[in-house]
């Protein structure tokens, strides 16, 4: 008899990405809220409505959450051997792949950004699945030395049902690097998505069911943070948050979900430092500092936002920097050419508007950019130029407060140790970057920064593989790597005894 070929049908089946109306995923269906109410998701490069989304209620809370519950205690899932939760993650990234440039468009449409941008983090979300598909084959307990008689070992076990919520800086890649590790050790996740960016998290999740990822496992609740994000947070059967924000936001959360102890992932604000030596590559660090601070239009948390150059090549540095800056491209956020996209929103833009003045007012000059843009064909659209400033002084807004957009603060230093203090006046410390020649002093410098990421003459901050996260009130845990692995799991100890003889302690 000829062996069968057919195979189990998928949970769910791909739909087209851009549509009128989005749904929320619970238990493996695509549902409706409770209350039927739906908001509005807008492209900020237009400021044109894109779509209708599901408004989660806390009724529709309680249901993922019930449903994560049962998929974890109940389900198969964590009960999978690792090589078939391996299989599946490829295999969402495999349909990311083949889904590649409607992915990339609808994360420009719904988020504004360049459509380089998108690229480069659409495949690196491809690439987060990936990697987990192979680390958690890795991911292995211990066997640990004790006495004669005696065996002891440990293993690593998932910690429960997640609450993930994301930003919206990010949609696509923040949702890739919650999702996969979580899944990858065996846990049930509710997301929820910000709500000016849902779009891109909910094709993902609809994706790893199409992937064959079980019914409850993977949950999505696009909806207010202030409603749904609090009771995820304070929510009895919730075992493990995961956050990525602001540090207000973070502060709170760990307030709230202290009360049921909570494991904590917080990946917070950043104020990162960017220091050019006197004998850095002058091309390569104006480069470099370039995209530190404009790419995703300044909207990044580790975005190198304080510009720290030595002092006999300030005047060289400049001329190109502002040269440079001159250079790049604002327009539709689809063309290949353009540099900057768009502003998440108008609230975003006046807040960043808002910071640029008060430097002005405090006696900042601003030597390029501080203003709102129109440009033609996007009239209605959120653009700012992108921002120099200098003639600041440590204790303005600018320098000490996180803007989250396209404004770079400039500060000049004599000596290594005066700008080591400099970078670390701070109450952030996510990332940071160093542009020099000699390497000795790179690595003394990086030693004492106080940061989780230390770029050297580089302008990259993160791949797969790399930990993510910061020091001081940049929240703490590490994301995007190996060791991310280990917050989505407990560590149970198991001790045996073997002899051939009873033990008998009180000797009774």
């Amino acid at each position: 008899m000829a062996k069968s070929t057919s195979k189990r049908k998928p949970l769910m089946e791909a739909m087209d990405m851009k549509r009128d109306v989005y749904q929320m995923v619970i238990n493996g269906d695509r549902v409706d809220s409770s209350t039927k109410e739906t908001f509005t998701t807008y492209n900020p490069a237009t400021g044109e409505p894109l779509a209708q989304v599901a408004k989660a209620s806390k009724e529709d809370a309680e249901r993922a959450v019930q449903a994560a519950k049962q998929a974890f205690d109940h389900g198969k899932w964590r009960h999978f051997p690792v090589s078939k939760r391996s299989r599946v993650l490829n295999k969402i990234a495999s349909i990311m792949r083949s889904r590649f440039n409607e992915l990339v468009e609808l994360e420009v449409l719904n988020s504004g950004k360049s459509l380089s941008a998108a690229q480069g983090q659409v495949m690196q979300s491809i690439e987060d699945f990936e990697f987990y598909a192979g680390a958690i084959v890795g991911h292995r307990g211990t066997v640990n030395n004790v006495p004669s008689g005696f065996f002891n070992y440990s293993q690593n076990e998932p910690v429960g049902v997640c609450a993930q919520i994301i930003p919206w800086n990010y949609p696509m890649m923040m949702a890739a690097w919650k999702i996969a590790p979580a899944i990858a050790a065996g846990c049930s996740v509710v997301i929820k998505p910000a709500s000016l960016t849902p779009l891109t998290a909910i094709v993902l999740t609809e994706i790893c069911h199409e992937a064959g990822v079980p019914e409850g496992v993977v949950n999505i609740l696009p909806g207010p943070g202030a409603l749904i994000g609090d009771y995820l947070v304070e929510h009895p059967d919730v075992d493990k948050v995961a956050f990525t924000g602001s540090t207000p936001t973070g502060k709170d959360i760990m307030q709230k979900a202290s009360q049921t102890l909570k494991r904590l992932t917080l990946e917070l604000g950043g104020k990162s430092p960017n220091i050019i030596f006197d004998d850095a590559d002058i091309e390569g660090a104006v480069a470099g500092s370039l995209f530190g601070i404009f790419y995703n239009t300044g909207q990044s948390c580790e975005a190198r936002s304080r510009l720290y150059i030595h002092e006999s090549i300030y005047d060289e540095f400049m001329e190109k920097f502002v040269e440079k800056t001159k250079q790049l491209k604002l327009g539709d956020p689809l063309d290949k050419e353009t540099h900057l996209g768009s502003i998440i929103s108008r609230g975003q833009l006046e807040v960043i508007d808002s910071y640029v003045q008060s430097a002005i007012e405090e006696g900042a000059t601003v030597v390029e950019g501080g203003k709102r843009l129109e440009i033609e064909g996007f009239e209605n659209g959120h653009w700012y130029a992108p921002t120099i400033i200098t003639d600041v002084t440590p204790d303005m807004k600018v320098v000490k407060e996180e803007i989250f957009g396209p404004v770079v603060v400039v500060q000049t230093f004599n000596d290594e140790q005066e700008v080591i203090k400099q970078a670390n006046d701070s109450e952030y410390g996510l990332g940071s970057a160093i542009w020099t020649k000699d390497q000795g002093r790179a690595k003394r410098v990086a030693d004492l920064i106080q940061a989780g990421i230390v770029m050297i003459n580089c302008p990259f901050s993160a791949f797969p593989g790399t930990p993510f996260g910061g020091y001081k009130q940049s929240g703490f845990g590490r994301e995007l790597c190996i060791e991310t692995l280990d917050l989505y799991t407990e560590q149970k100890s198991v001790l045996s005894y073997y002899g051939s003889r009873p033990i008998n302690p009180f000797g009774v």
